[in-house]
C-alpha cells in the first residue's frame, strides 16, 4: 500500500510540476511562425527532426532493456532447468 501512495504521489507531483512545460511549445510555435513568414522553412524542418528523435528514444531504450531482460530471463531459465534435471538424476541414481 506504501509503494502504491508513493507512486500517486509521484505521478500528482510531475502532473502539478508539469505546467511549465506547455509554455516550450508556444516558443516553439512561435520561432517557427516567423521563420515561415520570412521565407525560410529550416527551423521547422529541424524543430520536426528534433521532435521525432526525441519522440523514438524512449521508445528504443525501453525495447532494448526490454530484449535484454528476456533474454537474460530465458537464460536463467535454462540453467534453473538444468539444475533441476541433475538435482532429480542425482536422487533417481
Amino acid at each position: 500500500m506504501k509503494k502504491f501512495l508513493a507512486i500517486i504521489g509521484l505521478v500528482v507531483l510531475f502532473v502539478m510540476n508539469s505546467a511549465g512545460a506547455f509554455a516550450q511549445c508556444a516558443m516553439c510555435r512561435g520561432a517557427v511562425e516567423s521563420s515561415m513568414g520570412n521565407g525560410r522553412n529550416n527551423v521547422g524542418v529541424g524543430l520536426n527532426t528534433g521532435i521525432m528523435f526525441l519522440f523514438v528514444m524512449p521508445y528504443l531504450l525501453v525495447a532494448a532493456i526490454g530484449y535484454f531482460w528476456y533474454r537474460n530471463s530465458k537464460r536463467a531459465q535454462a540453467e534453473r532447468q538444468f539444475v533441476a534435471a541433475r538435482v532429480r538424476s542425482a536422487y533417481d541414481s
